[in-house]
């Protein structure tokens, strides 16, 4: 087996470091025994603690689990029937509406929500207008994933399925679903992975009195990163781990499946 060249690993290892390494401090300082992250001190879990009785904190992670629910379920059903869509008829629009919300940048995808919300439906901001930011910009994540699982399957099933009698809705139900379920799940857990850590598309949309884990970090490091920001940091670094595991996992699965 050929080994690596020295100046790849090194620039490997130099990147992976670059990455890695501040997350490694943010979850080493959750630990800290001090108000104040300039050294440490000690270890102590006084700081979860300390977050499992903030109630602006618990409000915020209620609020980014439901947001995430709601929005990943919706996102969905949609991206589902999109990625359909798109690998069936192949209209020319479809990619384009569906794909688009994917490579827009998310400060101008933010700032277009907030003037349709505002300007063209006259929505108050809050709860309702988080949801739809989040399932706007999901749709075409899951579509993807849903398509690209259509695309390794043998057309000659559902050819089987009609000619067997099958009516189009029997074919779907019987054949079709149970064979895309692993990309349908692996779409809701990484729609439901954003949903939980976005904070640009949330920032422009929440309005007064909506909090989500985000903004609720973003609104406590304006003042000082204490060991709580970090303790909270680490949980939801933990549930994006978690989350972004099992994608993968359902992924490979639905993979060898195909194979």
């Amino acid at each position: 087996m050929r080994r690596l060249p020295t100046w790849l690993l090194l620039a490997a290892a130099s990147s992976y470091a670059f990455l890695y390494l501040p997350l490694i401090i943010v979850v080493a300082y959750s630990f800290n025994d001090s108000r104040l992250n300039a050294e440490w001190v000690g270890f102590t879990l006084d700081w979860y603690r300390v977050l499992l009785h903030d109630e602006e904190m618990l409000l915020a992670a209620r609020n980014s689990l439901l947001i995430a629910l709601v929005s990943s379920g919706a996102a969905t059903l949609l991206g589902t029937l999109a990625g359909l869509g798109m690998h069936r008829w192949r209209p020319a629009w479809l990619p384009l509406l569906v794909i688009t919300p994917v490579a827009m940048p998310e400060i101008l995808l933010g700032v277009s929500l907030l003037v349709f919300f505002i300007q063209v439906l006259h929505l108050t901001l809050g709860f309702l207008s988080v949801v739809l930011a989040h399932i706007t910009f999901s749709i075409g994540f899951v579509a993807i994933v849903v398509r690209a699982r259509l695309a390794g399957m043998d057309e000659s099933i559902f050819e089987a399925a009609r000619d067997l009698g099958a009516t189009p809705w029997q074919t779907f139900r019987l054949v079709t679903f149970p064979l895309i379920l692993p990309a349908v799940v692996a779409g809701f857990l990484m729609a439901f992975t954003l949903s939980l850590d976005d904070f640009v598309i949330t920032f422009f949309t929440a309005g007064v009195g909506v909090s989500t884990l985000p903004l609720q970090i973003y609104s406590m490091i304006k003042i000082a990163v204490t060991p709580e920001v970090n303790a909270v940091s680490t949980l939801l670094m933990l549930l994006t781990l978690v989350l972004v595991i099992a994608a993968s996992r359902m992924d490979k699965g639905f993979m060898r499946g195909a194979g």
